[in-house]
């Protein structure tokens, strides 16, 4: 599980179903699991979404075999959602990883 910041002020506009209808627009397809929003779409097989707190998006992704245009189309849609639920492109999500690392709070 991975858990990604998100910007301030964003948190509010993905709370609720709204997570929900963000994966469905990305994605083509969800379905809710309790707490987690569970879709799934090329190499990621399932995509499950929370938000933990206004300034926490809780991420798990498994992955399978498909052909190498699969799997770049799969990643393309994965930053496109993890950058609209997030408000960071995927450079400043990598550096605030870098940084709570560095500083110990992974």
């Amino acid at each position: 599980m991975e858990v990604f910041d998100i910007k301030k002020g964003l948190g509010s506009k993905i709370q609720g179903d709204k997570l929900g209808a963000l994966m469905k627009d990305v994605f083509g397809n969800v379905d809710r699991d309790g707490e987690w929003f569970v879709s799934s779409y090329g190499a990621m097989m399932p995509i499950r979404a929370m938000m933990r707190s206004n300034t926490e998006l809780a991420v798990e992704i498994v992955t399978v075999k498909v052909p190498d245009d699969q799997v770049l189309d799969s990643m393309r849609r994965r930053n496109a959602f993890l950058e609209t639920a997030t408000g960071f492109d995927s450079k400043t999500r990598l550096k605030r990883l870098k940084d709570k690392a560095k500083d110990g709070a992974l």
